[in-house]
């Protein structure tokens, strides 16, 4: 018996807000080192430069991240967005650990014996229909480290837009305004 995975179908509706989920392989904790958790930050501000979209808010947590992106252009998908963002990360990152002969390597081949950093599939999409649920969506991004028990307050979870909400416009990467 063959099982197939699920292929995540986009429905692109110009104007609307997306809230987007993306795993690391296997949902390993990939992302649980700072730097690279750094790392993964400045490639979202490049890509966000790079491509024009709306960046609402963003975190990262150690296995996975979330968006609330908005393409803002009717020539840009969501598809282009992250694969731009996720495969110059994986490819960066996946030669560093090739070099360095990291140990987590061989958790990351998959059946064809390719190396995976993320996890196959389009990950969890969402289209918001409201301003009401914008704000949810703000608010869930945000507290995700706290209910996690990675921080006490949002504002001290460096890798997310908590801080720049909270009004310290410090953070590598930028958020565009809300409506």
């Amino acid at each position: 018996m063959v099982l197939h995975r699920r292929r995540l179908h986009r429905i692109e509706h110009p104007g609307h807000a997306r809230y987007l989920t993306c795993s690391c392989y296997q949902r390993l904790p990939l992302l649980g080192n700072d730097r690279i958790k750094d790392a993964l930050a400045a490639q979202l501000e490049l890509t966000h430069r790079e491509l024009r979209f709306n960046l609402f808010a963003w975190v990262l947590m150690p296995e996975h991240f979330h968006l609330l992106i908005q393409t803002g252009q009717p020539t840009l998908s969501v598809g282009d967005i992250l694969r731009r963002l996720k495969m110059r990360f994986a490819r960066r990152v996946l030669t560093r650990w090739q070099e360095l002969h990291a140990p987590i390597l061989p958790r990351l081949r998959d059946k064809q014996g390719r190396f995976r950093f993320w996890q196959p599939g389009g990950g969890y999409d969402r289209n918001i229909t409201s301003e009401h649920e914008l704000s949810e969506k703000v608010d869930y991004l945000h507290n995700n480290p706290v209910r996690r028990g990675l921080t006490d307050d949002p504002t001290t979870w460096r890798w997310s837009s908590a801080r720049w909400y909270a009004g310290d416009k410090s953070s590598v990467v930028r958020i565009d305004p809300l409506h």
